[in-house]
């Protein structure tokens, strides 16, 4: 894995602001708490079970897992499927934390984690897969994103991601102003399938699984402790419900 500047990509510093804001380790652990453990993408294990499943994944293949977090679904796939993953991130804490967690794990010889700008690596193809869950929000240059992603895929390579998106039409006062504050950049289901096809990935689709996703977000708010120190979660997660 290779790696080249560039201009005006996000950077370690935006790792930097995510570490001292959303990813600071109090944070983080009680992600995990409900989540489960490794993770912090909705629906944890089970979800990262459901979206490998399809990929075709064997034994010596190469797999790209872009924004890795706590290593949970490299853990899986290597794990479970006999690949070697690369696992970037921003996040110096996450990756801190994924770390010990690969010592643990005991798969140092197929997991390889590193702090790392997606957007920085060199469009060499070296992968069969690249998988990223709940990343892109934070790139806004996708048109850039997906291009890149394409010139690192191997002859009949595979693309898998999913991401927060928006609907269609103006955004609620609202929620635009938590878009703002987070600093995100959505896009529509209809928008990244255009830009699937700009980048020049064949049999391509992005789909809608927003009641999949309700469905595991009133799950998930259900291990959400009714306690003051858990407050700020629990409203946070009704109103990605609502």
């Amino acid at each position: 894995m290779t790696t080249k500047p560039t201009p005006g990509a996000p950077s370690a510093t935006d790792g930097a602001l995510l570490d001292a804001t959303q990813y600071q380790m109090a944070s983080i652990e009680k992600y995990e708490a409900i989540y489960g453990k490794h993770f912090i993408s909705p629906g944890g294990m089970e979800s990262a079970r459901r979206c490998i499943a399809g990929l075709g994944l064997r034994p010596g293949m190469r797999v790209l897992d872009v924004g890795c977090g706590l290593g949970g679904s490299a853990f899986l796939m290597a794990r479970e499927h006999g690949v070697q993953v690369d696992g970037i991130d921003v996040s110096a804490n996450m990756l801190d934390a994924a770390r010990r967690r690969l010592q643990d794990e005991g798969l140092q010889a197929q997991v390889r984690l590193t702090r790392q700008d997606v957007m920085a690596l060199e469009p060499v193809a070296s992968y069969d897969v690249v998988y990223s869950r709940d990343v892109f929000l934070h790139i806004h240059d996708k048109g850039a994103l997906l291009a890149l992603l394409r010139r690192l895929l191997r002859p009949n390579g595979r693309l898998f991601f999913t991401d927060y998106c928006r609907g269609e039409g103006a955004p609620s006062e609202s929620f635009a102003a938590y878009i703002a504050q987070r600093q995100y950049h959505l896009r529509t289901v209809r928008e990244y399938q255009e830009l699937l096809d700009q980048a020049g990935l064949v049999d391509a689709s992005a789909s809608d699984h927003t009641a999949e996703f309700v469905d595991i977000l009133r799950v998930e708010l259900a291990r959400i402790g009714a306690d003051a120190d858990h407050a700020d979660l629990r409203r946070s997660w009704l109103e990605k419900i609502e």
